[in-house]
């Protein structure tokens, strides 16, 4: 089970400690005391909230992991992760963007993907295609 401190958890979410403290005491994500004395999220009660949050331009400063050079990277949580015999999908919610990946099952396996886990996806593309909208459309 991941779990993040309330800084990680609000950096994730893109609100501020403060909001991430409020929403405790309204019950709308459950705190706790980590062994350590810390406060404490588990990860798979960040995920139902990914879908509602901004994009935090907190992550790169919380998670070293959003500091890597490639420049289509994604710092989220893996919000679903379906395995069938050879192929898994994982999603990802990265603040405002869902992020869908298909890997192998034992790729999947390997990593351990779960629900409520930190986890960055990188796009690399060589075509990009760009349209334009129908006149009259912006």
């Amino acid at each position: 089970m991941t779990e993040f401190r309330v800084s990680e958890a609000a950096a994730l979410l893109g609100v501020s400690d403060d909001t991430v403290r409020r929403w405790a005491e309204h019950g709308r994500l459950p705190l706790r005391r980590a062994a350590n004395g810390m406060q404490v999220i588990d990860g798979a009660d960040l995920v139902p909230l990914m879908a509602e949050a901004g994009s935090g331009g907190a992550l790169a400063e919380a998670f070293p992991l959003a500091r890597a050079s490639a420049r289509n990277r994604f710092v989220g949580l893996v919000t679903r992760v379906q395995r069938d015999g050879v192929m898994a999908q994982v999603d990802l919610q990265a603040g405002p963007f869902r992020i869908v990946s298909l890997m192998s099952r034992e790729a999947a396996d390997e990593l351990g993907l779960e629900p409520g886990m930190l986890a960055a996806a990188s796009a690399k593309a060589t075509n990009v295609t760009i349209e334009l909208p129908p006149r009259g459309e912006a």
